[in-house]
């Protein structure tokens, strides 16, 4: 057994395909396939189901993922311990919904890699549940996700609060709308509405605040991103998390701008997601800081309600 099939595995995992792993590894991909066979053989199991659509990994390559990846973390505080230069490069892999990722990812990541210039840090703008089943099999090491009081992490998982805040209306800064200091449901159901995709938290959170009474949907996107550019184009109005528009780059070139909603007090938290475990690289507990001290310049930033001066 060797440390770079576990590797090819994880690859795997993560990638979602041979051609993809080999790709990222820069390896071949016969080369990579032989490499797994060679392991299946030896552990007597089958690790990835091979089909004529690609490679998967199966059932049981699952179940020994994690005892994959512990292996594999094992190796890393060796090469750490002995002080081995290689261990400096190392890929923290990020899942996120997107919607703090201009406002608190990249700054972040900016200074993570100011002082870890030989890591990289690979981010994927993904739904929820797909950062939460990355995380628990270890394809993931951090996740960031929304989530709304009440709601808990998955089994295994970890969640610590970044940044609290509450839903606000997102609007094109030279909207009939911005010159209100509150935004009532029904203004916003006589407007063109651009809605996330099922699967993201702002999707729950709209058919919550509208009841059946949803308005136009005008589009469809996936993530805050896509949205705020939306809105900035003039296409609709949306709800965000206010940590996604105070300091966007579409904020601060004043294209686009947020109200409260009247009469909505609901709290949206922004937190940092991981697996359980004993032993957290050091490039991941790098970037975790990089992001807690981030997050501490949006928290605190929530709009509070004004008396309305437009009814």
């Amino acid at each position: 057994m060797r440390i770079e099939q576990l590797e090819y595995i994880a690859a795997v995992t993560q990638h979602g395909s041979l051609r993809k792993a080999s790709e990222r590894l820069h390896v071949s991909q016969p080369a990579l396939s032989e490499a797994v066979s060679k392991l299946e053989r030896e552990l007597g199991v089958t690790l990835l189901d091979r089909r004529r659509s690609g490679a998967r990994i199966s059932r049981r390559g699952r179940e020994l993922l994690q005892n994959m990846v512990e292996v594999l973390e094992a190796v890393d505080r060796l090469r750490t311990a002995a002080g081995d230069q290689a261990a400096g490069h190392h890929v923290v892999r990020v899942g996120t919904v997107s919607t703090a990722t201009s406002t608190v990812l990249v700054p972040a990541v900016r200074d993570f890699r100011a002082a870890h210039p030989g890591s990289t840090v690979e981010v994927l703008n993904i739904q929820q549940g797909e950062i939460d089943q990355g995380l628990q099999e270890g394809a993931l090491d951090l996740g960031l996700v929304n989530v709304l009081a009440g709601d808990d992490a998955p089994p295994d998982l970890v969640d610590r609060a970044l940044v609290h805040g509450r839903p606000v209306a997102v609007l094109p800064a030279g909207h009939p709308l911005a010159s209100y200091d509150e935004i009532t449901t029904d203004q916003l159901r006589a407007e063109p509405f651009v809605a996330m995709r099922a699967g993201y938290l702002m999707h729950r959170f709209a058919h919550r605040l509208f009841g059946s009474a949803m308005p136009e949907i005008s589009y469809t996107t996936d993530g805050a991103e896509l949205g705020k550019i939306m809105v900035a184009e003039g296409l609709g109005l949306t709800v965000l998390p206010h940590y996604s528009v105070v300091g966007d780059p579409l904020e601060r070139a004043g294209l686009i701008t947020h109200r409260p909603l009247r009469h909505d007090a609901t709290s949206v938290t922004l937190v940092l997601r991981q697996r359980r475990q004993q032993h957290v690289p050091l490039t991941v507990r790098a970037l975790t800081s990089a992001l807690v001290d981030h997050a501490r310049s949006h928290d605190g930033t929530t709009p509070a309600p004004a008396p309305s001066h437009r009814t």
